[in-house]
């Protein structure tokens, strides 16, 4: 279980370790990897020792990695409630209110 009270420097060392085993494991060299990413090898070398980066490399890697699962826990699909559906097509299909004026009121004068 990871510590969800990590600095910001251990989340990034530990994203760069997780690259590199990834890279590792499919067998690729940093040359490849960066190649595959289409950024400069010290930027995924920076990447993996956790010494800051961009969102845009970690993209570009994690899909050069096919490992886009990993970006899909930043971004969860949310769906609309089945409910709230409802309740949008109900007004939708509502006559439009009629607004009632009073009389005027006759002991004014």
């Amino acid at each position: 279980m990871i510590d969800r009270h990590l600095s910001i420097e251990e989340w990034e060392q530990l994203l760069g370790q997780q690259v590199r085993a990834a890279r590792i494991e499919r067998g690729l060299d940093q040359t490849e990897l960066a190649s595959l990413a289409n950024v400069s090898i010290a930027t995924l070398s920076n990447l993996e020792r956790g010494r800051g980066s961009q969102v845009r490399t970690l993209v570009a890697v994690a899909r050069a990695l096919d490992r886009t699962e990993w970006l899909e826990t930043f971004a969860p699909n949310i769906g609309i409630s089945p409910m709230q559906m409802l309740r949008t097509k109900r007004r939708a299909q509502r006559p439009p209110m009629r607004v009632r004026r009073r009389a005027a009121d006759s002991s004014r004068g």
